[in-house]
């Protein structure tokens, strides 16, 4: 599952390594854009895993998420806003975005949107999303409704499978997801591997990350 104001695309680095491994890939889709909301079930044989990007744990249905025996937290947290002060700016921040959406400027704000997701890396080097089509009225309701789960979720979801195999991968140049937010997600899963990836930001556009994150679902006994 992708995060916020993505959509399935964000796994096509992902789909050729899994050809070569036999593996099924199936996406998920909230619907925000030109692709429909589209769900998946798990298939009666293989390991059960789950990939989800930023807000993507939020987003998954419930009963998908809790049969998971494997998860992988790209650039993701459990609370989003950090308590206190150094969580203000960030819901001024929502509450601007959510604004700027109200006024229709929503390709002004994804192209200032995907300026920071794939910083320090160029923009050029992210996957199209989806202010490249068109968003429905429908499409614009979920953005702003997922805009506002980002302020609120104080947590990862109750339906999270607590005996999964978890990789926590961590962009550190990360400019969307605020260091607090990150080691609070790292002290709600303490059991967790953790991946840290120096130098990258939100977007995670590392070279190699593809293999090293099925790599390590390939190494689990």
């Amino acid at each position: 599952m992708h995060g916020w104001g993505s959509d399935q695309r964000n796994w096509d680095a992902f789909e050729p390594h899994c050809q070569q491994r036999g593996w099924p890939l199936q996406r998920l889709d909230r619907g925000y854009g030109r692709f429909p909301e589209q769900s998946a079930s798990w298939l009666p044989q293989g390991r059960r895993a789950l990939l989800v990007s930023s807000l993507g744990s939020q987003l998954v249905p419930s009963e998908l998420l809790q049969q998971a025996e494997a998860v992988v937290l790209l650039a993701s947290f459990g609370r989003f806003v950090p308590k206190g002060a150094a969580g203000r700016p960030l819901q001024q921040a929502l509450r601007l975005m959510d604004e700027r959406l109200g006024a229709g400027d929503l390709l002004g704000l994804f192209a200032d949107f995907r300026l920071k997701v794939a910083e320090p890396q160029p923009v050029e080097h992210l996957p199209p999303g989806i202010e490249d089509g068109p968003v429905s009225e429908q499409g614009m309701q979920r953005l702003r409704q997922d805009l506002e789960l980002l302020g609120c979720c104080d947590g990862l979801p109750e339906a999270f499978p607590k005996q999964a195999a978890v990789l926590i991968v961590e962009a550190m140049a990360d400019t969307i997801v605020h260091p607090k937010s990150r080691a609070a997600l790292r002290q709600e899963l303490p059991q967790a591997e953790l991946m840290e990836l120096a130098g990258i930001g939100h977007g995670l556009l590392s070279p190699g990350l593809c293999e090293q994150v099925l790599g390590w679902l390939d190494a689990l006994p």
